[in-house]
């Protein structure tokens, strides 16, 4: 394996990303089944999501610091122990109020799990960067799209069941990780939290930073908000969201590697969210489960692609260390998302059930603008980091 570029380590890693990932998706199917046995609103109901994201947000500050100074594999396997722990404990809950806090440490747990295990990926990997973020990218999307499946399987039967599954399949995932997941050979020098605030300032990384914070909006409002707005069965909404989470791995695995060399990856960035912020206007217009239902999973072509690129570009733009560069870019991308299931939720029930998807395609277009005009500094940073991975290939 290894001479392909994956060692052991990373594939442990990635396996436990894909688990790590399945997390998120594993609620979407029993939401409103939440709701409706605790009886809680729509907006409280979403809480489950902003509470969790929220905290991973914040959490991406301390996460990549805390790895140089005691490590990735221990940052990992700190991160797999938290959510083992609070996915079970939101399995147990008894109030919308108590599930919200689990969540808010699983998201603890899954931010130093999930932000560390990008740098383990690419560190360990000799295949170069891009190729390390593409298996990422993939375990990302199969966990996205196994995620709602396993919730709506279980969640048919009772909605604690998808809390309980994931503890146990994130328990596999520390123990793999501990058994496989070596140190990298070099350790990045100690890190501190101002320096994320400081690798904000440099233009390219905030550009990135910025306009993932507004796809990733975009993102969880196709993820939170819509089964909410379907309120379909369990089942029926994890078989819509697993196809959608295909999607999403097999754009920002085979999709976007054809498109990227031919079309570059920053006009491909902005054509794809461009088209994902017509499908949101398409969400606001059509009526019908099944035509809402179509334009959801074929959204996750837009999704896998702008992963992928946005990830990549977190690395390639930054002139800064893997640990800073994925905890800045982290950080914002999902401030975004933790606004959206909440805002979502509550935009829905006082104005109209489908202002959460015109907001997101108003937020979409502003992104796309915002890295039409940083193109060429954007541009210019791509080719010098190029320029570098080919001298050190040559050497």
């Amino acid at each position: 394996m290894a001479e392909h570029g994956f060692p052991r380590a990373v594939v442990a890693t990635a396996f436990a990303t894909m688990i790590a990932f399945m997390g998120i998706g594993v609620v979407d199917p029993i939401l409103a089944t939440i709701g409706r046995e605790m009886g809680a609103t729509d907006a409280q109901v979403e809480m489950l999501f902003t509470s969790y994201i929220a905290v991973m947000s914040l959490a991406m500050l301390v996460s990549g610091v805390l790895s140089t100074r005691i490590g990735g594999r221990r940052t990992m396997l700190l991160g797999l122990g938290i959510v083992v722990v609070f996915a079970t404990l939101s399995g147990l809950a008894g109030s919308v109020a108590q599930l919200a806090t689990a969540r808010g440490f699983w998201g603890l747990g899954n931010a130093l799990f999930t932000s560390t295990a990008l740098v383990i990926i690419v560190g360990l990997s000799t295949g170069g960067t891009a190729r390390a973020i593409t298996l990422y990218e993939a375990a990302l999307g199969l966990g996205l799209s196994a995620g709602p499946l396993l919730g709506g399987w279980l969640g048919s039967y009772s909605w604690r069941f998808p809390f309980f599954g994931t503890a146990g399949l994130m328990l596999l995932a520390l123990i793999a990780t501990y058994l496989t997941v070596q140190e990298p050979p070099r350790r990045e020098k100690p890190r501190t939290a101002r320096e994320i605030f400081q690798a904000l300032g440099h233009r390219d990384v905030l550009t990135n930073a910025l306009a993932g914070l507004g796809y990733s909006y975009a993102f969880f409002t196709i993820l939170t908000y819509s089964p909410i707005y379907l309120r379909l069965p369990p089942l029926e909404l994890g078989f819509t969201y697993f196809g959608w989470g295909v999607l999403v791995a097999i754009s920002s695995v085979l999709i976007v590697n054809y498109l990227r060399p031919r079309l570059g990856p920053l006009r491909l960035l902005q054509g794809n969210i461009l088209l994902f912020a017509v499908l949101m206007l398409a969400l606001v217009v059509v009526r019908g489960v099944l035509p809402v239902l179509l334009l959801i999973v074929v959204s996750g072509l837009f999704c896998g692609i702008a992963n992928a690129l946005f990830t990549t570009l977190a690395i390639e733009v930054s002139p800064f260390s893997r640990s800073i560069s994925s905890g800045t870019y982290n950080f914002l991308r999902w401030a975004g998302a933790a606004v959206a299931p909440v805002l979502s939720g509550f935009l829905a029930q006082a104005v109209s059930p489908q202002l959460p998807f015109l907001l997101a395609a108003v937020i979409l277009v502003a992104a796309t603008v915002l890295l039409a005009v940083r193109q060429r500094g954007l541009a210019a940073a791509l080719a010098a980091e190029a320029a570098v991975y080919e001298g050190a290939q040559t050497d």
